[in-house]
């Protein structure tokens, strides 16, 4: 997993509320299984039309909406459980997802694949919203360290859990944090059994 500590970065906002899986990554593309080429179809029914022609409406496909963040509204990650919407969306380039609530299971599945999730106030969320909206070309400050976003001069912080937190800063998923404490491992054995 890469390491992430601080990122400053534009925004893309896509102000819904209840984005479910579905939209995020159509069932069509689930027979992959790999986490690589699903960034491609990231809300593909809603940046193409039936012929593959790009839907110029919608904010993906605005040249001045860019960015390693998502700003979305409450709910996102809602219907089925799938792994691969928080694969499409970290396949995209997006790194970081912010909303006021996100579904549990999606929530779980994004920290466990690399995309960070943070859920701040809903004053904060809009205050955020309106600025991106009206100047494109902002940059928001996500602190995972000190757990605050900062957009002008505006700072709110939030929570995350601080194991998950732990991972994140080392670049470790579970697997490889487990496996980064085999020294420790070995020397609690060593007590056990040769004393």
């Amino acid at each position: 997993m890469e390491k992430f500590i601080t990122l400053i970065s534009r925004a893309v906002p896509i102000y819904l509320e209840n984005i479910d899986t579905d939209q995020i990554i159509p069932a069509r593309f689930l027979k992959l299984t790999k986490k690589i080429n699903f960034g491609k179809n990231l809300f593909k029914d809603w940046r193409f039309d039936q012929k593959g022609n790009l839907i110029k409406n919608f904010i993906l496909n605005h040249e001045k909406f860019y960015g390693e963040i998502l700003i979305t509204g409450k709910n996102f990650g809602c219907g089925s459980s799938r792994e691969h919407a928080a694969w499409a969306i970290r396949d995209y380039g997006l790194k970081v997802v912010i909303s006021n609530y996100f579904a549990d299971i999606f929530k779980q599945n994004a920290l466990n694949n690399g995309l960070l999730i943070i859920e701040l106030k809903n004053t904060f969320l809009k205050f955020i919203l309106k600025k991106i909206l009206l100047n494109p070309n902002l940059f928001i400050e996500i602190n995972l360290e000190h757990q605050y976003v900062k957009i002008e001069k505006k700072k709110e912080f939030f929570k995350i859990d601080d194991f998950i937190k732990k991972c994140f800063i080392n670049g470790y998923d579970e697997i490889e944090y487990i496996l980064n404490l085999k020294k420790k491992f070995k020397n609690f054995e060593k007590k056990i059994y040769y004393y």
